[in-house]
């Protein structure tokens, strides 16, 4: 929809899938780790729920933290989606991401609070 490529998070909707209406934000996040990454998680726990954009939407977004994690595939999305998963060195992350940037791929702000919590070590 922005018309440019997007780096951002693995995401996804609890429940989208026919079939999945009694899924868990734990499944649901398992769900789309894989098929978006190519990694399985050994389990999740919850960073914060925030809303997306309080003033349009009652959207809420929750950033879970993954431990354990495995590749067990090459990720890339499902049919719909145009996946390139990228494998960065934490020490470079934030040079990374300005490259991106100036290259013209938008970055989803959502990353710089990942980053936040994780540097700060938030219920990680």
């Amino acid at each position: 929809p922005v018309g440019r490529s997007v780096i951002e998070l693995p995401a996804g909707l609890v429940g989208d899938l026919e079939g999945q209406g009694g899924e868990t934000l734990d499944q649901a996040a398992g769900r789309e780790l894989l098929e978006e990454t190519g990694y399985r998680a050994a389990g999740f726990s919850e960073i914060m729920r925030c809303p997306t954009s309080a003033g349009l939407t009652d959207e809420t977004a929750v950033f879970l933290a993954a431990h354990g994690i495995v590749r067990e595939g090459p990720g890339g999305g499902d049919d719909s989606e145009q996946i390139t998963v990228h494998r960065i060195e934490s020490g470079r992350i934030d040079d990374w991401l300005t490259e991106q940037y100036r290259s013209g791929k938008a970055v989803d702000p959502k990353i710089f609070s990942a980053l936040y919590w994780k540097r700060r070590r938030l219920e990680f």
